[in-house]
């Protein structure tokens, strides 16, 4: 068994539907026959089920509602080994998104989270759940905030993920960033290049590690106390479905590699070597290898190289 790992953020109902190319025509009726999927997915689903599969010792702290969509988070809780003690039943309705991809892989996320950025986790839960961990992944929801104080005072490293973020004192993602000792974006939004910008991140919030996803072009790591950021490219020749849950999958893998070698550079090719992989499936929870399985791909992978 792996590490003990928090991870707190969303958990969603999530449904997929492959279109045919992007702008979506009108059409008043359509049979997309095996076209459309739903699967329990969501932010804190996908990197606890991936450090799960990974070999972890998973708790996932979230909010679900009294519906029957949170009864299905718990029954895909107890399904795939996942304790369902820290997902509270509190909300009216559990969050909702559907995912619309196309023939290359991209993708256009719609989330609904009702009211769920409006309600608060009960701190003395959290409490409860950062017991025995090395370490919390902590989702950038509002009722995440807390959490980042309780782990500090307990010891144990943070890990985020502020995703499509577009401003280095971004006023909803600020308290994320200053608290993290492990930072994780998306390059989607940034408003210069990643290597400059994790040269300003590190300026302005002194992050010990910091790791820009680049979707097709792999991911730029950047650790305190290193010459210059190392970049890894994406691992080429494997199927693309879907690019979503791209981002949480190499979150995931590289803090699983992460905790058991603390070699930052040697966990980020793990995990873009997984979040390649993953892409081969449509649902953002899916096509999660075993680290063994991860192990042969890295090794096959370093085979083929010139």
């Amino acid at each position: 068994m792996g590490q003990r790992i928090l991870v707190a953020g969303i958990v969603a109902l999530e449904m997929t539907y492959r279109i045919d190319a992007f702008p979506l025509q009108y059409d008043p009726v359509r049979y997309p026959f095996f076209s459309l999927g739903s699967s329990v997915s969501g932010g804190a689903y996908n990197v606890a089920r991936a450090l799960s599969t990974l070999g972890d010792d998973v708790r996932c702290a979230t909010l679900l509602g009294r519906d029957a969509a949170g009864r299905l988070v718990h029954h895909t809780f107890a399904q795939e080994g996942l304790s369902p003690d820290f997902a509270l039943e509190s909300l009216a309705d559990t969050p909702h998104s559907l995912i619309l991809y196309d023939r290359d892989g991209r993708r256009q996320i719609h989330i609904d989270l009702k009211d769920v950025q409006d309600q608060a986790y009960p701190e003395e839960r959290f409490v409860q759940a950062l017991q025995g961990c090395t370490l919390a992944a902590v989702g950038n929801a509002n009722f995440c905030r807390p959490l980042l104080r309780l782990a500090r005072e307990a010891g144990i490293p943070i890990a985020t993920d502020v995703q499509t973020v577009s401003h280095l004192e971004d006023p909803y993602n600020q308290e994320f960033m200053r608290a993290a000792d492990i930072l994780f974006m998306s390059h989607e939004r940034l408003p210069m290049a990643p290597a400059e910008w994790v040269r300003q991140v590190r300026e302005c919030y002194g992050t010990g590690i910091i790791v820009v996803g680049m979707g097709e072009d792999g991911a730029l790591l950047s650790v305190l106390g290193d010459p210059a950021p190392l970049h890894v490219p994406a691992l080429r020749g494997l199927p693309v479905i879907s690019t979503v849950g791209a981002g949480d999958a190499l979150f995931s893998c590289f803090l699983h590699a992460y905790v058991q070698s603390r070699d930052p550079h040697q966990a980020l090719r793990k995990a873009v070597a997984f979040a390649a992989f993953k892409i081969g499936t449509a649902a953002g929870a899916s096509g999660f290898l075993t680290e063994e399985e991860l192990e042969q791909l890295v090794q096959d992978a370093m085979g083929k190289r010139p």
